[in-house]
């Protein structure tokens, strides 16, 4: 079996769950190319050291240049805030690796497409980590409206809440800047559901928004005194599809009393389904088809061994959770590359779903209905 030798730039949250991810993924699945961690990059030394020790990685180095370029190294993982994307990407597209980056692609529609236009011309596999695609749930629910069972897909409403940004005495990181961010809960926390409703439903065409910020200065992470929060913390917007359906999408990372809390509704002309992330295992399921007297939404759990991913983890029932996406991910990454195809979601998603962002940042300028830049 051929190894893939990896460098996983990054190791906080996003670092964590994927270094995580190759572990499992090739303990629980046949895989064509096996992963071998490594180089772990950090901005710490001693820190990194022990992300390294901790996860199994060969060596570690505080320089993203020496992981790129490293001869062992055949993909590049960037798991590092969003400002060090485009020119990681690009330094492995040059390098010939493959490349597997975390949402959102970039800080912006322009630096997200130069990314695709670099890996494409040099030739080199490249994915997207939108790993909510990879709830079975979410895999049955792309079936269903494949499949015709909720017949013309009339609404999306979709909800992504979080109450972190409220923590008390919580500095002025990266995430709270422009100029490393791109964008606060648009670009962290909209994406995922932009990328589940293109996934689900098609692309989006037009979208008209409002951002807000509430907390606008926050203390400084190494110093006093406090600085300016030039994002925003929430942010809503109406859509409309290609395919004539519409969209509600709101996002937040100060509604307090909410985790992450993701709930996902769609609604046809046949039938209707909803779900929710911090109920994982169920699909709720609604059909015009069952007879008048039994309509209702059923509740159907996915961990069945029909669905995607479940048979290769525990008996029926025994459900799953948030880490078990990065781990589907990272198996479909692996399968791609050892059959020779790009893996799914690409730099293309990234692309496309860095559009519809870019859309809402400017309606929520002018105030207007803006199109999706294509």
């Amino acid at each position: 079996m051929r190894e893939l030798g990896v460098a996983l730039i990054g190791t906080k949250f996003m670092g964590k769950a994927h270094a995580n991810a190759y572990r499992q993924a090739q303990a629980f699945f046949s895989l064509p190319v096996t992963p071998k961690l490594v180089v772990a990059c950090g901005t710490n030394a001693q820190e990194t050291q022990e992300f390294a020790a901790h996860f199994g990685f060969r060596r570690t180095t505080t320089v993203w240049e020496e992981a790129v370029w490293a001869e062992d190294v055949a993909l590049v993982d960037i798991s590092a805030p969003n400002d060090l994307h485009a020119p990681i990407a690009l330094a492995a597209a040059r390098a010939g690796k493959a490349v597997f980056c975390e949402k959102p692609l970039a800080r912006n529609l322009a630096e997200a497409q130069g990314m695709l236009r670099a890996v494409r011309e040099a030739g080199v596999p490249h994915m997207i980590c939108f790993n909510y695609r990879f709830f079975p749930a979410m895999q049955l629910a792309k079936r269903l409206i494949a499949d015709g069972a909720l017949g013309e897909i009339h609404h999306v409403h979709v909800l992504y809440l979080q109450d972190w940004g409220l923590t008390p005495g919580l500095p002025l990181t990266w995430r709270f800047q422009k100029e490393r961010a791109g964008s606060g809960a648009l670009g962290d926390t909209a994406v995922h559901i932009v990328d589940l409703a293109r996934f689900l439903v098609g692309e989006i065409t037009e979208v008209t928004g409002l951002l807000a910020t509430f907390v606008r200065e926050r203390p400084f992470p190494n110093g006093p005194g406090k600085g300016r929060v030039d994002v925003d913390d929430a942010a809503a917007f109406l859509a409309r599809f290609q395919s004539g359906a519409t969209g509600v999408f709101e996002t937040s990372r100060v509604a307090l009393g909410r985790k992450n809390f993701m709930h996902l509704e769609v609604n046809g002309s046949q039938g209707s389904l909803f779900w929710n992330a911090e109920d994982p295992n169920w699909l709720w399921f609604y059909s015009r088809e069952d007879p008048p007297h039994q309509r209702g939404f059923r509740r159907i759990l996915v961990t069945e061994e029909v669905h995607p991913y479940a048979k290769s983890w525990w008996p029926t029932g025994h459900i799953l959770g948030y880490e078990h996406t990065f781990v589907h991910a990272v198996v479909e990454l692996l399968q791609a590359l050892g059959e020779g195809r790009n893996p799914e979601p690409s730099f293309v998603d990234g692309v496309k779903a860095q559009a519809v962002l870019e859309a809402v940042l400017l309606s929520g300028e002018s105030r207007r209905w803006e199109r999706v830049p294509t």
